[in-house]
Parts: structure tokens; C-alpha cells; sequence
């Protein structure tokens, strides 16, 4: 079971009743104690997934559990940004990173797909066919204190990808390859955008063509070569930022 690292600003539960048990061998039950230091009595933020938060109070801690009381503060649920990260695969490590801060940046989809140059295995990487990353994606949400986890679509290859995504979209495509204008020049002009994301030797000449021919606008991040998860945060937050939501 991982151990995790950074204090929770928001700690998540599938479901919450008035009175609740944790085992006490959980990695929150854990985090309560030896982290937050928390003792019976003592208050910490609580929320369920994409729904409530809340106060909790500490019942009770004995050597099987951790017994709290849960009362709801805020009934609305977070909402996410309209902005679609496509990213291709890449190594489990670095996508672990990659979705941990599109969902603390509020990113409202991920779609993670196979692409021309990306290494076969990582797709069957038990990350992503054992649903392993969708305990980065409740960090990422706990990090930013908030409830709403991004959904994540997982496709075969690119093809596949681009056909999700009509004309409502502003369409970006990261390239470094294909000459385009800076991200930062970027005029938002639909409610909803997204932004695509290579693998980490890029796209080929035939995906770019294809997404050219989708409808798909080249940006740059300047002529600097970055790793695919530095150009993921960097392009999530230049992104919003242009379309005046952050």
C-alpha cells in the first residue's frame, strides 16, 4: 500500500455517514495520526468523492479503528474547468505526476491514448489496466482541498482520441516539430478546449497530419525540449490562465 508523503488538504471517502470507521491500518487513518497528529476530539476537513464536504470529528482511535462524525458544510459540488488534457501514454512514474496535477489544477477530462512512437507495454502497465491510477487521481483532488476528480477516458490511438472532440472545442496541439505560435498568444473562443500532449519521443508524421486536418491549432512552449509531464502542468496552467479561470 503506498504511503503518502504530503499533508492531505482534504481528506476523501466513496461514501460518509453521520458516524464512520476507518480501519485503523488505513493509509488516511494513518495520515490522520502520524501527520496531521490528530487526537480524539480534534477536527479535520472531510469530503466525499465528487460530492459533499465537511467537518469531521474524531470519536474514538483504538488499535482497529478510527471513529469519526461526519457533518456536511458545502452540499455543492466542486466544478472542474471545460478543459480536456489528451495525453499519450507515457511511463506509469511520470503519468502518475501528470494526473496528480491536471486534477489539482481542475482539469474536467483526461483521455490517455496510444500513439505512434509510445512504448507498447506501457498500456498494459497494471497503472492503467488495474485502475491503479485512479488513487493518483483522488490525491491529486485531496491536494487542492476539493471533491470533483476528473474523468478519464482511455483509448487505443490517437485516431480514436481526436474523434471525441467536434467543433464546440478550441483544439491545441503541443508540437515542438510543426511551426506555431507561442501558447501564451492562445484566444479562447469556444466554452470548452482541449489540449493534446505527445508521448515522450512526439508525435509522427502521421498523427500530426491528422490532427491538422481535425481541426487541431500548433502551439509551442518555446524551443526548450520538455519532459511530457513539465509540458503538461505548464500547458494546463498557461491554458486556464488564457481562458480567464485561473
Amino acid at each position: 500500500m503506498c504511503i503518502i508523503h504530503f499533508v492531505m488538504n482534504i481528506i476523501l471517502f466513496d461514501k460518509l455517514e453521520e458516524k464512520n470507521s476507518l480501519p485503523i491500518n488505513d493509509e488516511r487513518a494513518r495520515h490522520i495520526k502520524k501527520i496531521l497528529k490528530l487526537k480524539i476530539g480534534e477536527n479535520f476537513s472531510a469530503g466525499i468523492i465528487n460530492g459533499d464536504k465537511g467537518v469531521a470529528t474524531i470519536i474514538d482511535i483504538n488499535s482497529e479503528t478510527l471513529d469519526f462524525s461526519f457533518e456536511i458544510t458545502i452540499s455543492e459540488v466542486d466544478k472542474l474547468h471545460p478543459l480536456t488534457l489528451l495525453i499519450a501514454f507515457v511511463r506509469p512514474i511520470c503519468m502518475k505526476r501528470i494526473l496528480r496535477e491536471a486534477v489539482s489544477l481542475g482539469v474536467e477530462t483526461i483521455v490517455i491514448a496510444g500513439a505512434d512512437t509510445t512504448e507498447k507495454s506501457y498500456a498494459k502497465a497494471n497503472f492503467y489496466i488495474k485502475d491503479e491510477y485512479k488513487r493518483v487521481l483522488i490525491d491529486g483532488a485531496m491536494q487542492a482541498a476539493q471533491t470533483s476528480i476528473s474523468e478519464v477516458k482511455i483509448v487505443d490511438n490517437m485516431a480514436d482520441a481526436i474523434r471525441l472532440f467536434d467543433n464546440s472545442f478550441d483544439k491545441i496541439l503541443l508540437d515542438n516539430v510543426l511551426k506555431g505560435e507561442s501558447l501564451s498568444l492562445y484566444q479562447r473562443v469556444n466554452e470548452k478546449c482541449v489540449v493534446a500532449i505527445g508521448p515522450e519521443r512526439g508525435f509522427s508524421k502521421r498523427e500530426r497530419n491528422m490532427f491538422k486536418s481535425s481541426g487541431f491549432n500548433s502551439y509551442t512552449l518555446g524551443k526548450r525540449v520538455l519532459r511530457s509531464e513539465t509540458a503538461a502542468c505548464a500547458s494546463i496552467a498557461l491554458t486556464l490562465s488564457r481562458m480567464n479561470l485561473i
